[in-house]
């Protein structure tokens, strides 16, 4: 078994505590269910938050889902000129059978403008005819 890294990120429309937790949850969720994988199969996650966010822990939201023997760390994003707003970023590392080219990364609403390149995205899936 190999140990892989998956990313993820979300936008948020705002900075509330629930609105936080539901969307952190959706792309940890997404991430597992992209990706064949059980909360046993995480070795560790970093979250990484913009500034503008300041509600919650992003990791509360995992430790919901039952990621409580799983180490977790929060961390501040760069503030860098025009970034992208209400962001929250995943770097989970996994042990998985996937090679790192089947690895599929997560970025939700607004988030999935930055990495077309890499994900297949809930925006990109969202505008398919009936989708």
């Amino acid at each position: 078994m190999a140990v892989r890294a998956v990313r993820g990120a979300t936008q948020l429309e705002e900075d509330s505590r629930e609105h936080m937790l539901e969307r952190v949850a959706e792309m940890v969720t997404d991430a597992m269910e992209a990706n064949g994988l059980g909360v046993d199969d995480f070795i560790s996650v970093v979250f990484t938050a913009t500034s503008d966010l300041v509600s919650e822990f992003p990791a509360y939201a995992a430790r919901q889902l039952g990621f409580g023997e799983v180490p977790l760390m929060c961390a501040r994003e760069l503030e860098i000129e025009g970034s992208m707003p209400r962001v929250v970023r995943m770097l989970a590392h996994v042990e998985t059978d996937l090679p790192r080219a089947e690895v599929t990364h997560v970025y939700l609403h607004g988030a999935a403008r930055l990495r077309t390149d890499l994900t297949r995205t809930r925006a990109r899936q969202d505008e398919r005819p009936g989708g």
